[in-house]
């Protein structure tokens, strides 16, 4: 409905009310300003009509009496003057105190964040305050052309009836909440209370609503939300998996003393080899579970990304397959980033395979990396907080299917996936945002139906060199005269990794805890070579006791072994790069590997 020109918008009214208040004022100051006037004038004629005659009349009675009339009538004229002007005065006054409170109520209404509104008991806009043209785009022509209920989103229309219903019966709305469409046509969430303007009767002639743009905080309140579904489930994930591996552990090490001792049997050989495939395979959901809990202990070092991305290559153009065509853009100054090499590797892996996934006819992949910094305007267009400063920046972007707003909203939620049954763990993408913010970085996913994904990796770059560590070269019967302090507060895997240690020559002096490895440790005429410690046990943890250890022998190696970190290293447990790491569950080779290793190194393995 457009407004007429004899019935201009009250909005425009409000933005014109200032300079009609002075029209008015200045016609009223010429009216009764002619009025003074035209008394004045009458006054000096009475006054000029009474000096000629005023000798005469004082000589008679009668003259006296019309001397006196004359002057009464003056002064009843100069009273009129005075209370004219008096009375201009006070009305004067009273319209600059209206102009007063309308610009109060223009500054109010122009600067308030939300959005006020003024409608009739039909819905028909009467007023919009300009912060609607702010939040919502639309200017005050096109909101006065539209009934009040045509933004609104039709999910919601029939709630917001029926608060206006509810307001009008009791005088105060209820707060609600519901969708209108910005003039863009992206919906915002806003939050709404209405009251009543009565009549002297006490009908209800308007309705005042104030609205209030929440969109921002209902983002933040379900990435809160999410943030906690997402913590809670790695919690349980990384407290099952530390009880999982830890069985695994002990499955692979008595099957692997097993498969050494079968003999000639082909069926128990077999056998012994299926037990330790399927272990192999727990083991690796396992890694994705902490890796996406952020309990898995990670072992930085300096990287080159482009390097790293150049090692994979092959690789992962075999995954994707010839009918996916692969372009690297790798930018030649590229700085480095401090991070586990294997675990990066795992998330490019991981995002490879996603975008090959959602490639099924084939397509287009692409990883380009460069340098870029967050700053105040990154920090502004995303939700979740950011430490600004310079990042290292690869983006992987695929032709693909895309996902729509539904599933990007559980993209990284463990276990969700849009795969068939059999074909998906769902761990793919969870591991990749487990792995990125347990590396400092951050993670971004644009994409739509049809027109492909793309996902951005921000890891903050340093400015440090690589370190080299300097190893002997590997010569045999390293394992004799070498005492290794075993220390395991699981049983079964104590007892099974001492006898794989035993059948390679070492000595073993196994312990269920800190306080009897220290006691051991200690007894006179003792001499360790290397302590294997688990880092999560009951009572002293692996890295006070290697402390303590190193403290009483600094020539003393050590190589710590846990299924997750937990709480007794931190949320972001990380190693000093002289550190070794065994991650649970591991094999013979493994196990031998880790231990030759550190026995060989020069440098002792200290924590941070």
């Amino acid at each position: 409905m457009k407004t007429s020109d004899h019935n201009p918008p009250l909005d425009a009214r409000h933005s014109n009310g200032a300079s009609w208040f002075r029209h008015i004022e200045r016609r009223e100051w010429r009216l009764w300003s002619s009025a003074v006037f035209v008394t004045l004038i009458l006054t000096l004629g009475l006054v000029s009509f009474l000096l000629p005659h005023a000798h005469a009349m004082e000589k008679s009675t009668e003259g006296m009496e019309i001397v006196g009339v004359v002057r009464g009538l003056i002064c009843l004229v100069l009273l009129f003057d005075i209370y004219v002007i008096y009375q201009h005065l006070q009305i004067y006054r009273i319209r600059r105190r209206l102009l007063e409170r309308e610009e109060l109520f223009r500054l109010i209404s122009e600067n308030a964040a939300d959005m006020i509104a003024l409608v009739d008991t039909d819905g028909k806009r009467l007023y919009n305050s300009p912060s609607y043209s702010t939040i919502l785009g639309y200017t005050p022509e096109e909101l006065q052309a539209t009934p009040a209920l045509e933004q609104i989103h039709p999910d919601d229309v029939e709630r917001v009836k029926e608060a206006a219903k509810e307001t009008q019966i009791a005088g105060v709305g209820r707060r609600i909440e519901y969708r209108m469409r910005h003039k863009n046509g992206t919906w915002r969430v806003l939050e709404s209370t209405a009251s009543t303007i009565s009549d002297a009767s006490g009908k209800v002639e308007k309705l005042v609503v104030v609205n209030r743009d929440i969109t921002d905080r209902k983002r933040l309140e379900d990435q809160y939300r999410q943030a906690q579904k997402m913590e809670a489930v790695g919690r349980l994930s990384g407290g099952i998996a530390h009880d999982f591996n830890n069985l695994l552990g002990v499955m692979i090490g008595f099957a692997e003393i097993l498969q050494a001792n079968v003999g000639g049997s082909p069926l128990l050989a077999d056998s012994v080899e299926e037990i330790l495939k399927a272990g192999k395979r727990a083991g690796s959901l396992t890694r994705q579970l902490l890796a996406f809990s952020r309990q898995q202990v990670l072992e930085p070092k300096i990287l080159e990304l482009n390097n790293t991305i150049a090692e994979i290559e092959k690789m992962l153009r075999r995954i994707i397959g010839e009918d996916v065509q692969f372009e690297t853009i790798l930018q030649p100054s590229l700085g480095r980033i401090k991070a586990d090499e294997g675990q990066i590797g795992q998330v490019l892996l991981n995002l490879a395979v996603n975008a090959r996934d959602a490639m099924p006819s084939g397509g287009k992949l692409t990883i380009q990396t460069e340098n870029t910094r967050l700053d105040e305007e990154f920090a502004r267009r995303h939700s979740y907080p950011v430490k600004l400063g310079d990042y290292v920046l690869f983006t992987v972007i695929d032709t693909g299917t895309g996902m729509d707003a539904e599933v990007l909203a559980h993209m990284f939620e463990p276990f969700f996936t849009t795969k068939e049954k059999g074909k998906g763990t769902g761990l793919g993408l969870a591991t990749v945002y487990g792995i990125v913010k347990q590396s400092g970085g951050y993670i971004d996913v644009s994409s739509e139906l049809g027109r492909g994904t793309c996902f951005k990796v921000y890891l903050p770059r340093v400015d440090e060199e690589p370190i080299e560590k300097t190893v002997k070269p590997r010569s045999g019967g390293i394992a004799e005269n070498k005492t290794l302090l075993i220390v395991e507060d699981e049983e079964s895997l104590l007892k099974s990794t001492c006898s794989l240690l035993s059948a390679v020559g070492y000595c073993v002096l196994p312990a269920a805890s800190g306080a009897e490895a220290l006691r051991i440790s200690r007894e006179p005429g003792q001499h360790i070579d290397l302590v294997l410690t688990d880092i999560v046990m009951p009572g002293m943890g692996g890295m006070e006791l290697a402390e303590s250890l190193i403290a009483e022998n600094p020539s003393l190696k050590c190589v710590y072994m846990s299924g997750y970190t937990g709480q007794s290293v931190g949320r972001n447990a990380v190693f000093s790069p002289d550190a070794l790491f065994l991650m649970k569950p591991f094999t013979r080779e493994d196990l031998v590997r880790k231990i030759e290793d550190a026995l060989q190194e020069q440098t002792v393995g200290a924590t941070t």
